[in-house]
């Protein structure tokens, strides 16, 4: 929130605005709080300190750690490991928090055991067991290829998942997960520097209405023209003019400027990640617990 108003003088070091967890400049965090103190009879006995029920309803006081697991996959011996949700013995139940990719949802509520990302390892092949052979004999599959590898939530911690980042080597084909995320990115990507530019085209365009105005140009004409015809108008002045086209330039300047950034940043998130020797994808998953 701004901390001053149009035309205020400032100095150096002067609050200009505050921050989520600022106020006027000073760190304001935590709750005023009013608590009761309520002894018994006057003595230091039993003694009690109350607080508005509401303050437990509203988890005023609860805080969040976040925490980062991170799975895996490598190119192996015996074949890439794979980030799937096809997972051999395991049930439906067990998957309904995971998409496509095998990736959990972000929002889903998670305890103990649950799969984050589901993985098969390749391993060799061993002695099938009777239930094995029957599922090859039936379906074909191949259960004693791979074995289950997959991230899970540690033991006695439960949280909801609030992010995922997918991680992908270059040169390896990136999943739908992958694509979402990317896309999101993107769209966020485009959003701040819209916002930024907006924000250089005002003040660009207040100057531009200025010299029109200073130059002859009747103000209520130029709030009924759109702001991108404003630069189409000549004026008498040859120095009044000479400024409208430096500033028609500027102009330009800054939409080249956008559309380079916005290239440099869609560059950035589509290509491939620069993982470590072996590598082929990693997937972090962001648990508040």
């Amino acid at each position: 929130m701004p901390c001053v108003s149009l035309g205020e003088p400032v100095e150096r070091g002067d609050v200009l605005a505050d921050g989520p967890s600022t106020d006027l400049g000073e760190l304001a965090l935590g709750q005023n709080m009013r608590v009761a103190f309520m002894p018994w009879n006057g003595y230091n006995f039993e003694d009690s300190i109350l607080v508005s029920e509401r303050v437990v309803q509203e988890d005023r006081f609860t805080t969040i750690h976040i925490q980062e697991l991170a799975c895996v996959s490598r190119d192996t011996k015996l074949g890439p490991e794979e980030i799937t949700a096809d997972i051999p013995n395991v049930g439906e139940a067990a998957l309904s928090k995971l998409d496509e990719s095998g990736i959990v949802y972000i929002g889903a509520e998670v305890t103990g055991g649950d799969i984050l990302v589901g993985k098969v390892t390749p391993k060799g092949e061993t002695q099938l067991t009777p239930e094995e052979k029957l599922l090859r004999a039936i379906f074909g599959e191949k259960a004693s290829d791979v074995k289950d590898s997959s991230l899970r939530v540690p033991n006695g911690v439960s949280g909801t998942i609030i992010d995922v980042q997918v991680f992908t080597r270059d040169g390896v084909e990136k999943d739908k997960r992958a694509l979402e995320i990317e896309e999101m990115q993107l769209k966020q990507a485009k959003k701040d520097l819209s916002e930024e530019l907006q924000i250089l085209e005002a003040g660009l365009f207040s100057r531009i209405y200025a010299v029109l105005v200073s130059g002859g140009v009747e103000a209520e004409k130029l709030d009924k023209l759109p702001r991108d015809r404003w630069l189409e108008l000549g004026l008498t002045d040859e120095e009044k003019q000479n400024q409208l086209e430096q500033l028609a330039e500027q102009y330009d300047e800054l939409k080249h400027e956008f559309e380079k950034k916005l290239e440099a940043k869609r560059r950035k998130i589509t290509q491939g990640d620069d993982l470590a020797p072996g590598v082929l994808k990693i997937v972090k998953v962001y648990l508040a617990v």
